[in-house]
């Protein structure tokens, strides 16, 4: 995973006009639900912004690339949902993951259209409340408001975190050989964050936001 998180960060830092559509990849895989899991979107997302404030890559393709490829992520997993539901719940990863189907419905029927919009800030549901949502029906107006809206807080929530960081180290007059440290020492805090809330299973049962 590290060595596919340092080659897409150091293309785009030397291709700038790819900037556009790896964001777009890099967003749609970490929200597309057979990709989710193994995909480190979140990593590349939050080291992507650190290259905005040197003028490596634009700011504009970096969020626009990041936004529509989570409302195309979240887009296809719920079309998936409504065409093919039943017969995908019984593959990968819900095979191996069962809690992510069963506490994904129940957050579903508990929240409904804002399930949509909330499972996007909470790694195991991103990719899996879109394609439950298909599943159960849910009207296209209502999934694909709640889909949008959550796009466009989520990807500046992960990408914008580099850009105020860099900007931070700046105004505080760091000196230029430390900036990249303790931006990395800032990735490595909320990558190590997210690890430990995957280890710990907050989701299962007597745990997480259903408890």
């Amino acid at each position: 995973m590290t060595g596919l998180i340092n080659a897409t960060v150091h293309f785009i830092a030397l291709h700038a006009a790819w900037t556009f559509p790896v964001m777009f990849v890099t967003a749609f895989g970490e929200s597309f639900v057979f990709l989710s899991l193994l995909f480190p979107g979140t990593t590349i997302m939050l080291a992507a912004g650190l290259l905005v404030p040197e003028g490596t890559i634009p700011l504009l393709p970096l969020l626009s690339g990041g936004i529509l490829g989570a409302v195309m992520g979240d887009g296809v997993s719920w079309w998936l949902g409504k065409r093919y539901g039943y017969f995908l719940t019984a593959r990968w990863p819900f095979t191996r993951h069962p809690e992510l189907l069963a506490r994904g419905e129940a957050l579903f029927r508990r929240f409904g259209v804002l399930s949509v919009f909330v499972g996007r800030f909470f790694g195991p549901f991103r990719a899996t409340i879109p394609l439950i949502a298909g599943l159960m029906n849910m009207p296209a107006r209502g999934f694909w408001l709640a889909n949008v809206l959550s796009a466009l807080v989520w990807a500046p929530a992960l990408l914008l975190p580099g850009i105020f960081v860099v900007w931070t180290a700046r105004l505080l007059h760091v000196p230029a050989q430390w900036r990249l440290a303790i931006c990395a020492g800032a990735i490595a805090t909320v990558v190590a964050l997210i690890w430990v809330a995957r280890k710990l299973k907050w989701f299962k049962a007597g745990g997480g936001i259903l408890s």
